[in-house]
């Protein structure tokens, strides 16, 4: 069992920044993976960043690629995400993810247990 509890969100001007944090507890070890997802109002939600937890090997969806980190903390209990140069494109509900297997980590079933999710709203 993991869980999940995201923290971070809110309201940012487009141009600037935000970093997201997702706190991870329960049994991690095994070849987990942890990612970042958001839902934009009427859209599917999509995949954004990943990171294999053990080797810290990282993905990224094209669309974030060069202004997204997605980073961890060296105890293994912080999930991070620092975006820059956001735009009004980048608001959605952010939620990350955890599932037991570093493999597709761009598809959602892959993910077995989920936070809440916080919301992202980036200004015009």
């Amino acid at each position: 069992q993991v869980q999940l509890v995201e923290s971070g969100g809110g309201l940012v001007q487009a141009g600037g920044s935000l970093r997201l944090s997702c706190i991870v507890s329960g049994r991690t070890d095994g070849g987990y993976v942890m990612g970042w997802f958001r839902q934009a109002p009427g859209k599917e939600r999509e995949f954004v960043a990943a990171m294999d937890w053990s080797r810290g090997i990282t993905w990224y969806a094209d669309s974030v690629k060069g202004r997204v980190t997605i980073s961890r903390d060296n105890a293994k209990t912080t999930l991070y995400l620092q975006m820059n140069s956001m735009t009004p494109e980048d608001t959605a509900v952010y939620s990350c993810a955890a599932g037991n297997n570093p493999v597709s980590v761009w598809v959602l079933a892959k993910y077995r247990y989920w936070g809440q999710g916080t919301q992202v709203t980036v200004s015009s």
